[in-house]
């Protein structure tokens, strides 16, 4: 697809941006952007078409992409507001995708909606490296590698610090059991 739009078929590069809208829109948003998701996420797609030139052609765009994202949600957050509040980003969180459906029952909906609050208020406490590499490899469901290759980091260092992220969030969260059936991906 890469060699497509390199070779100027302008289709090929709306593919990718057709491919990849959703996860990057969930990456900016786990990763603070909020109302500013939309707009990180077209700045992205515009300096990531920019850079093509230097894409390794050997390389996933997925990885690259976010990372490219990453930075622009820093970037915002950065320039936007210094501090953006719990509240404002878990409201963003929940616009951005429903969590529950509708037609689930009331009490589990609620206990839901309470786990994802105890865990957000968690992560809140992490280093941002230990926030980056949990939502990469968990919210955005990316595996080791692909982790790995996103925040720019060899393999062992996002082993070590998911490890130490998860022993701290296991500490804050000392009740927070795991929903059965979780998808652990290597």
């Amino acid at each position: 697809m890469i060699a497509r739009v390199r070779a100027g078929e302008p289709e090929a590069y709306a593919e990718l941006v057709r491919a990849h809208t959703a996860i990057a829109l969930r990456a900016a948003t786990a990763l603070g952007a909020g109302a500013d998701a939309e707009d990180v996420v077209q700045q992205a797609f515009v300096k990531a078409y920019c850079s093509l030139g230097r894409f390794r052609e050997s390389a996933a765009f997925k990885p690259w992409l976010l990372s490219i994202v990453a930075n622009e949600t820093r970037n915002t957050v950065r320039t936007a507001a210094r501090q953006r509040t719990l509240a404002g980003r878990e409201a963003a969180l929940v616009e951005a995708e429903p969590l529950i459906p509708d037609s689930a029952d009331p009490a589990v909906a609620t206990l839901e909606t309470e786990r994802r609050a105890a865990l957000l208020a968690a992560m809140e406490k992490l280093g941002e490296e230990h926030r980056l590499v949990v939502t990469y490899r968990y919210l955005l469901e990316m595996d080791e590698s692909e982790t790995a290759q996103a925040l720019g980091w060899p393999r062992g260092t996002v082993k070590s610090r998911l490890n130490r992220a998860l022993r701290k969030l296991g500490r804050l969260l000392p009740d927070f059991q795991p929903r059965e059936g979780g998808d652990e991906r290597e």
